[in-house]
């Protein structure tokens, strides 16, 4: 399988620019279930920028609606 990673860049909605896994998805994807995260991608823009990727911030979005 090949990665489209510069295919990616452009639409992923991570604003942690430095970060090695961008556009990388399924290396993204890894990284952040294994610390029990969900990728920013997931999250609206303004929760996104928290920062705060944990299972149990996006549960909350989740029942508050805004995802």
């Amino acid at each position: 399988m090949e990665c489209k990673s510069e295919k990616n860049k452009p639409r992923c909605a991570c604003t942690y620019m430095s970060c090695g896994k961008r556009g990388i998805c399924c290396d993204c994807v890894k990284s952040h279930i294994a610390n029990r995260e969900v990728p920013g991608c997931f999250f609206p823009p303004d929760a996104e920028k928290t920062y705060d990727r944990s299972f149990e911030h996006f549960a909350t979005l989740v029942n508050e609606k805004k995802v």
